[in-house]
Parts: C-alpha cells; structure tokens; sequence
C-alpha cells in the first residue's frame, strides 16, 4: 500500500500547457502498472491544450470552476464535485474563466502518461 500527502508530490513538465502544473499522484514509480491518478491545477486565465488521446479519461473536479470543451467546441461550465467521462479519441480541453485556481484529478490508463 502506499499512502501519499498531495503536498509531497512534485510537480511535472507541462511544455504545451498554458499556467498549468501537473503532478502525477500514483503512477508507475509507486509501481501502477495499469492506471495513473494525476492532480491538474489551471490558474486564472489558463487552459490544457485542445486535443485528443486513443485513451479515456475520469476526471473529478476538485476545486473552484472552469470550463469544458467538448468535441464539438461547445462549453460546459463545470465546478467542484463534478465528475466527467471523455471516451478514447475525443477531442477536449478545460479552461479557468475565474479568479481562482481551477483543479481536478485526472485518471488514465498507464499509456497516458507515455
């Protein structure tokens, strides 16, 4: 078992990304062979890039509000406790239109974080 606290986790590369940082909760260094928890914070005014995976995606949003972007470019005001599904190969992004940090839990297969 292996138990972590969100503050000890370092943050990842995010080249691509515009005032986002990533940290990857459990992944293959804690020995997650098959699924990845990763923790998304967008400051105000940020947002992921607007792309596509072969892979699905869960995600929860954890704190503040922002935007969902789905395939058809159509925007979906999201906020904290909301639970989102993104089927492999759809394309999506998120956005912050607030004043505050907008952040959620990601979870992939192990070949999203390739």
């Amino acid at each position: 078992m292996i138990i972590k606290n969100k503050n000890e986790v370092p943050f990842e590369d995010t080249k691509g990304y515009n005032r986002v940082i990533k940290q990857i909760f459990i992944g293959p260094k804690d020995g997650s062979n098959e699924i990845i928890m990763r923790y998304f914070s967008v400051s105000p005014g940020g947002a992921t890039p607007y792309h596509k995976h072969d892979f699905p995606h869960l995600v929860k949003i954890e704190k503040g509000e922002g935007i969902a972007i789905d395939a058809d470019k159509k925007e979906y005001k999201v906020e904290k406790g909301q639970l989102i599904y993104i089927h492999d190969n759809e394309i999506h992004g998120f956005k912050n239109t607030s004043t505050e940090a907008f952040e959620f839990i990601c979870i992939v297969p192990e070949r999203g974080e390739k």
